[in-house]
Formats: C-alpha cells, sequence, structure tokens
C-alpha cells in the first residue's frame, strides 16, 4: 500500500527507475535540481526545466501543466549527484493564480513505471508561496530515499534558486519563464466541446430547467429551501434540477455549435479526470441562434493517459462515474418531488377550507400532477444519460484489451502471453438497479492491493435458486478458478503462480482447468500438512522479501528464492485450519500484498462463526466478491449499492482451456 507522507517525513524507494507524478488544480512549471553532497547546485546545466528538459537521469515536461510525469533514472545520474529536488511554480499567466493559497493543495506522488504508487505528499499549508520544492530525493549509504518536503517562496523561482545555491539565479528563472511563455504561445486553445452545454442551452430554449452536468446529491439544489442544492437559477424557478450529465466528446470532437451558457456560467460538476475544456479558460459560446447539435459519437479510449490501455482503464471509471452522478441526481429529483407534494398536501390539509370538497380535491389533484410530471422529466434527463452512456459502452467493451474484457468477448479468441502486465484487472461487472442493462465493467488496479473473498454462503438478496448449498458453494470456487485464470493470463510467463490449499481435497473437478493445464506451481495442497507446508513456504517469503526491501538489499536474498507474484486460493476456509494456520493467513492477508503474495479464499461466514471476533480483521481486509448477482457493495462517494455480477466463461466455451493451454506451453518454453 502506498504511503502518504507528511511535511519532513522520509520513505525507501524500492527501484531506481521511477515517475515523479504532480498534479495540481492549475497550470503549474515542474523542475529539477541536481546537488551535491553539500545540497548545492553547480551551475545551470544540472537544473532541469521547461527549456532544458533533459538531463542524464532526469526529463521533466516542457510546459506548464496541471498533471506531470517526470522520468527519473537514479542510475543514469552523475556520481557527484546526491540529492533531486522537484519543484512546482506557478507560471506567470494572465489571469491565473499567483500564489498557490488561492488554489487548492497541489499533491506529487512517487510511482513505479507502471503506475503503482510508491508515496505521495499533498503540499497543505501554502499560501503567498508562488514556487515550492516539493520533494527530495537523497543519496544515503548507497541507497536513495525521498523526502517530503514542502519548502514554498514567495519571491518565486529567483528565491527557490538562489536557495539552492545557484549562481545568477535570476537570469535562469527569466529564462524558464521565457520558455513557458514561449510554449504557451505555440498551444492550440481548447475548443469548447461540452455537449452538456449545448443541452443546456436546449433546455433553456425549450423551457426545461438546465441540467446539471453530472451531479451528486450534494452538488444540487432544489428551489425549495431545505432541500439539496442545485447547478443554478435558470429554467423553471418551481422544478427540480433536471439530473443526468455525461461527459464531452474526445477532445479532437467537432465543436458543439448552438451553445450558450447562461450568465455567469454554469457550474461544471464534470469529474476533473473527465473533463475536456475549462470553464474559466473555454472561449465563450456564440448566442442562441439554431437548434443544438446532439452529442458526438463515442469514441473508446476517451480519455487522458499514455497507452491505449490507460485510456480505456480512466475511461470505464469515468463512466462509472457519470453513471453514479447522473442516477444520484435522478434519485435526488424524485426525492425532491415527494417531499415537495407532501408539503403541498400538508398545506392544503392545514386550511379547513380545502380539506374538503371540490377545492381540497382540485389541490391534490394538482400536488400530484406536478409531482408526476417532475418525475417525467427527471425519468427523462436520465434516459437520455443512460442512452448516451449504452452507446459508450457498446463502442468500448469490443475495444477492450484481454485483462479488462469478458470471456465472451472474441479478443480472447487471438490471445497472445503478455510480455509485460496490464494496468488493471476484470473482476466483474457493476450496475445499479436504475441502469439495467448497462453495466460498467468492475477494473481494479493491478497489483491487486487487497486479497479477495468470494462468499459461498447465502445473501440476502439470492432469489432462492441456489436451494443446494453444494452448488453454491461450487459456483463459488468455479468463479474463483476464473478469476485466477484472468489473473495468470494477464501477467507474462514467470511473473505470477497459483497455488492452492484444498484441506479435505473437494474441490477436483472445479481446479480441472488449472490442473488438467499444468499452470499450478504444484499440486493442490490438501491435509493438515499441505496446509501447514503451503503456509508456511509462504510466510517465510514474506519475511525475506520484506528484510531485503526495509534494508535497502534487494539483490541479498536467497539464491532460488521464487519472487514472482503469487495467488494463493483457499478453499473452504476454515476447514482443515489450525489456531497456527489462521494466524499465518492473517498476516499474508495484511503484509502479504505488499511483497506479492495475494490471496483469494473461498468461504462461508457462517462456517467461521466458532471463531468470533478472532477473524474479523481477516474479513475486513479482504474485498468481497459473490458467486451470484448481488448488492452488497457500497459507494461511499454518493452512497449507492451496486451490484456485482461475476464474468464467468459462457457454458459450452473452450476460451479458459485455450487461454490456459496458451500459458502453460510459454512457461514450458521458458524452461
Amino acid at each position: 500500500m502506498a504511503a502518504e507522507l507528511v511535511r519532513g517525513q522520509n520513505h525507501p524507494l524500492p527501484r531506481n527507475r521511477i515517475e515523479i507524478r504532480i498534479s495540481a488544480q492549475a497550470p503549474v512549471v515542474a523542475g529539477a535540481t541536481l546537488a551535491d553532497e553539500n545540497g548545492r547546485v553547480d551551475g545551470a546545466d544540472r537544473v532541469a526545466h521547461p527549456g532544458a528538459p533533459t538531463l542524464p537521469g532526469i526529463e521533466v515536461s516542457r510546459q506548464a501543466a496541471a498533471e506531470h510525469r517526470l522520468a527519473v533514472d537514479l542510475d543514469a545520474l552523475p556520481d557527484t549527484v546526491h540529492r533531486v529536488s522537484v519543484l512546482i511554480a506557478l507560471p506567470a499567466a494572465p489571469g491565473g493564480p499567483s500564489r498557490f493559497g488561492a488554489v487548492a493543495a497541489p499533491r506529487a506522488a512517487v510511482t513505479g513505471l507502471d503506475g503503482t504508487e510508491v508515496a505521495g505528499y499533498t503540499l497543505a499549508g501554502l499560501d503567498a508561496e508562488s514556487a515550492v520544492v516539493a520533494l527530495e530525493l537523497y543519496r544515503r549509504q548507497g541507497a536513495w530515499k525521498m523526502r517530503a518536503v514542502g519548502q514554498g517562496y514567495a519571491a518565486g523561482l529567483t528565491a527557490l534558486l538562489t536557495d539552492q545555491g545557484l549562481p545568477r539565479a535570476a537570469e535562469l528563472a527569466r529564462a524558464i519563464e521565457d520558455a513557458v511563455a514561449r510554449a504557451m504561445a505555440r498551444s492550440v486553445p481548447a475548443r469548447t466541446t461540452d455537449t452538456d452545454r449545448s443541452r443546456r442551452a436546449a433546455a433553456s430554449v425549450a423551457g426545461e430547467h438546465p441540467g446539471t452536468a453530472g451531479a451528486s446529491p450534494y452538488d444540487l439544489q432544489a428551489p425549495d429551501p431545505g432541500s439539496v442544492r442545485s447547478g443554478g437559477s435558470d429554467g423553471l424557478g418551481d422544478a427540480t434540477p433536471a439530473p443526468g450529465g455525461v461527459r464531452p466528446p474526445a477532445p479532437d470532437a467537432p465543436a458543439a455549435t448552438g451553445a450558450a451558457t447562461p450568465t455567469g456560467g454554469p457550474v461544471d460538476y464534470t469529474h476533473p479526470k473527465r473533463r475536456r475544456t475549462s470553464p474559466s479558460t473555454a472561449p465563450a459560446a456564440p448566442a442562441v441562434s439554431a437548434p443544438a447539435v446532439g452529442p458526438a459519437p463515442p469514441v473508446a479510449g476517451d480519455a487522458v493517459g499514455w497507452s491505449l490501455d490507460e485510456r480505456l482503464y480512466n475511461q470505464v471509471w469515468g463512466m462509472f462515474e457519470d453513471l453514479a452522478r447522473t442516477t444520484a441526481a435522478y434519485r435526488s429529483a424524485v426525492d425532491f418531488a415527494e417531499s415537495r407534494m407532501e408539503k403541498e398536501l400538508d398545506q392544503v390539509l392545514s386550511d379547513p377550507r380545502s380539506r374538503l370538497g371540490s377545492v381540497g380535491d382540485t389541490a391534490r389533484e394538482a400536488a400530484h400532477a406536478r409531482q408526476a410530471q417532475l418525475v417525467d422529466q427527471a425519468r427523462a434527463v436520465l434516459d437520455r444519460d443512460l442512452a448516451q452512456l449504452t452507446a459508450e459502452s457498446e463502442v468500448v467493451e469490443p475495444a477492450l484489451p484481454p485483462a479488462y474484457a469478458r470471456w465472451d468477448n472474441p479478443v480472447w479468441h487471438g490471445y497472445q502471453v503478455p510480455t509485460e502486465p496490464p494496468m488493471a484487472v476484470r473482476l466483474g461487472d457493476l450496475h445499479l438497479p436504475e441502469s439495467v442493462p448497462l453495466r460498467i465493467p468492475m477494473l481494479v488496479r493491478l497489483p491487486l492491493e487487497r486479497g479477495l473473498w468470494i462468499d459461498s454462503g447465502r445473501t440476502a438478496t439470492l432469489d432462492g435458486d441456489f436451494s443446494d448449498s453444494g452448488e453454491l458453494r461450487h459456483l463459488a470456487l468455479r468463479t474463483a478458478v476464473e478469476l485466477a485464470a484472468r489473473l495468470l493470463a494477464a501477467h507474462p510467463v514467470d511473473e505470477f503462480g497459483v497455488q492452492v490449499i484444498d484441506p479435505a481435497g473437494a474441490a477436483a473437478s472445479a481446479l480441472a482447468p488449472l490442473t488438467g493445464t499444468g499452470v499450478l506451481a504444484g499440486p493442490p495442497a490438501a491435509g493438515a500438512a499441505g496446509v501447514a507446508d503451503v503456509l508456511g513456504r509462504l510466510t517465510e517469503r514474506v519475511d525475506l522479501v520484506q528484510m531485503a526491501v526495509r534494508g535497502g538489499a534487494p539483490d541479498a536474498l536467497p539464491p532460488g528464492l521464487d519472487t514472482s507474484r503469487q495467488l494463493l486460493i483457499v478453499n473452504d476456509f476454515p476447514h482443515g485450519f489450525d489456531d497456527r494456520a489462521v494466524t499465518q493467513l492473517r498476516y499474508l492477508a495484511d503484509e502479504g500484498p505488499g511483497v506479492g503474495v495475494h490471496l483469494l479464499l473461498v468461504a462461508d461466514l457462517e462456517d467461521a462463526a466458532a471463531y468470533g471476533p478472532l477473524l474479523d480483521p481477516l474479513w475486513r481486509s479482504l474485498m468481497r466478491l459473490t458467486p451470484v448477482p448481488d448488492d452488497h457493495l457500497a459507494d461511499p462517494w454518493v452512497g449507492h449499492a451496486w451490484t456485482y455480477e461475476p464474468c464467468l466463461v459462457p457454458g459450452g466455451s473452450q476460451v479458459l482451456q485455450q487461454v490456459l493451454t496458451q500459458v502453460a506451453a510459454a512457461r514450458t518454453k521458458r524452461m
């Protein structure tokens, strides 16, 4: 798990080829200085900045941006360099912020080349500073470490570089500002492509309340006091805010015409990772003179990212966020309509003159009609957004790589063992009651930060189809086997192994795809002796790797130790486990993911009831999945309960056998 540092805290670096990722609310300049063992920078040739972005061992961005990725190869740095200071500064741009206190706190993080975060630091507490040293990489006894610095300078880059001991610091600061200005002058201004603005303009023309772009219930406000907030005061004064709002099209899509923003500009509720044009910097839209055009056709990979896999990953989770927002807005609108109707009915009943007779009946009918009208308006906007998300899903699903795809996707028929692991893997599908049949892939980043638990017990939402508990247990184990097969297929040869503990030896048929193709690291362990042997070896592996990493000597591991990532499938837990084995399993669940040992438990919570609260930390440390659709995944962001559905191989398909056979053949060739 990544460490979140506070100012002054240090952290070891597990590898020497890293990325430093900077994220800020406003465009910033990123750079780095290379200092000697005394912390002094000899000259301008030891400063990487937009005007000179490449130095031995480090490369920075050529222009100001809200997000940066600095590539660092510590082994390639000159021997005289003992300290690398990562700096960020606000450019002198017209209309831009002049101090960090005017924007949200920036964040700096050190990651591996695969994007796995090692440690991060949020630069909180900045005020008048316009330049800051965010992080420091320093050499100590031959090993590199990082430190969260957060040293700011109100006098800007000149003061920062002077403090680094750089001669002629003011001259270099001006050169950096000139390079940034030239880069900004060469950049093409972003075009207004936000289709939500077109929809809001069209709604205003039609007399509807403009929608809030994917607003959550915390971002909406109905006109009635005490209700949730809306995104603006335009449109019908007595209408609840129309829910919804999905992402704008790709940056190269044609700009929408005929869009007009309300006075003062609308509030843009789109998630920052999904925005294409900032409302404060977008060119003004022309006045309404023609009906607004519809959204551009969806495109697979319509998201930020350095590779197609990363863009697809970000796009999928952007779809998840959009569905969460538009559903939350719809539910808020329905709740507001209900509360408004109840308030109007209370007013009718509180007046004796209108409580009875035709006047009361007319008032009640009007209240119900207004409630139905508001709900219908909200449902229409929800249906519009669902249609757009469904169209996007129909484009994205066929373009997904194997690790992200369902088993029935044709991409599996062209499967080849990868040479590097993907960013994420698909664990199943997610959907909400209002969104059926739209399903969003549940993608989880690799390497897994938590173990997995396939619940083989009965859940409250099962419809009774699995009256036989044995059938449900078999389906749970099948789900675990197919998840393990997906993880094996997603990793290069010899970088991922699977071991199985089956104390009673009752899982032979379900494990056949793994045992029959020979992809397991060894035969399934059975009996108390087998359980003790596997847990003992994995526990020892975790201990050795942890000691090597913490001691800064990863090359000191014993020869022959398998350092590839391992997935341990445990069937029918806790049967066959004594107290020592349970303790070892809890240790692996807590410490294993950080050093490449992951758990996949198939268990019924009721079977472990005899252990009482002893196993509560174990269950909390694992991600619970179910072999049948179940709405158990909570969304703390907007409060939804998402229904999880596993991705299983279709009946009669041979795709699982074919993929595992290829994995086994590739391993045989490497031996």
